[in-house]
């Protein structure tokens, strides 16, 4: 039995993996395993769009490398570092209205995010770090006694998100709305202008921490719509809290379009390992 098909037995009935996930998880895991040692644990870098199946693909990472290397990875998301609702309102009201929706570079309370991996990175092996949660369908951050702890010294640390890894050098210069979104509420470019400067200041500094980065290409920005949209269905399960419907979920990626297009861009040759997702959730090694 190959791994993949070994990876695959041994997850639980109704995970979402199929071969070819199965498969650049465990090749994804090779490559970690394989980094130089050390006296700090690798930070490896996972980026793709909304619902390119960054997250479901990091897990398996996660087991593979459990399951086939013996190491015990630490796993965060970019999403759980978004600022709660009172502070991305502050933002909305001092630098610009659509400050208030979560996503772009700008979002993120980052230090608290640096703060994270220098925990994990310094843990003992009594240590507990406590990973922050952000709960979608809320649009809000999870209150600390939430948190679940890490406990330990992790052998290596997973940060997947949808721009992880992106510079502002790779993101196109302003020449005009580029959706429905930017002409209505950015003409000018105010607002992308602010977010390009948070990734210019903030971002690098975790990014250089990398050891690896991994990238999920998706074939085109309807795909993420229909993907986005299918997550959606999935957080609202079993739920009587509203879910975003198609406009809803268009709207809300058209706000990170421009930064989601300069990522396909630019991960050819910033990227460590590519991935290009197939229709069904499949994954073909592009790098």
């Amino acid at each position: 039995m190959s791994r993949p098909e070994e990876l695959l037995a041994f997850l639980p009935e109704g995970f979402p993996a199929n071969h070819s996930s199965a498969e650049a998880a465990c090749l994804v895991a090779e490559r970690i395993a394989h980094l130089p040692r050390g006296a700090a644990p690798p930070v490896i870098g996972i980026n793709g769009a909304q619902g390119s199946g960054k997250s479901t693909l990091t897990q398996l990472i996660g087991i593979a490398l459990e399951r086939f290397h013996g190491m015990r990875p630490a796993l965060l998301s970019l999403d759980d570092f978004y600022f709660g609702k009172p502070p991305r309102l502050q933002l909305a009201r001092l630098v610009h209205p659509m400050c208030e929706t979560r996503g772009v570079p700008g979002t993120h309370d980052v230090l608290l995010m640096a703060d994270t991996l220098n925990a994990l990175t310094k843990a003992e092996p009594d240590s507990r770090t406590p990973l922050p949660r952000f709960d979608k369908l809320d649009d809000d951050r999870v209150s600390r006694e939430e948190w679940p702890d890490f406990e330990g010294r992790p052998d290596a640390i997973l940060l997947e998100g949808w721009c992880v890894g992106l510079h502002a050098e790779d993101v196109p210069a302003w020449t005009g709305p580029i959706n429905e979104l930017e002409a209505e509420e950015d003409p000018a470019g105010d607002w992308f202008r602010w977010s390009l400067s948070e990734l210019a200041e903030a971002y690098p500094a975790i990014w250089d921490r990398f050891a690896l980065l991994v990238s999920i290409e998706v074939p085109d920005i309807e795909t993420v719509i229909a993907s986005r949209l299918k997550q959606e269905d999935g957080l609202a399960a079993g739920s009587d809290r509203p879910r975003m419907d198609r406009a809803g979920v268009t709207r809300f990626v058209q706000h990170y379009e421009r930064f989601t297009r300069a990522v396909w861009a630019s991960m050819p040759q910033r990227a460590d390992m590519l991935f290009r997702r197939t229709p069904d959730f499949g994954y073909s090694p592009a790098k």
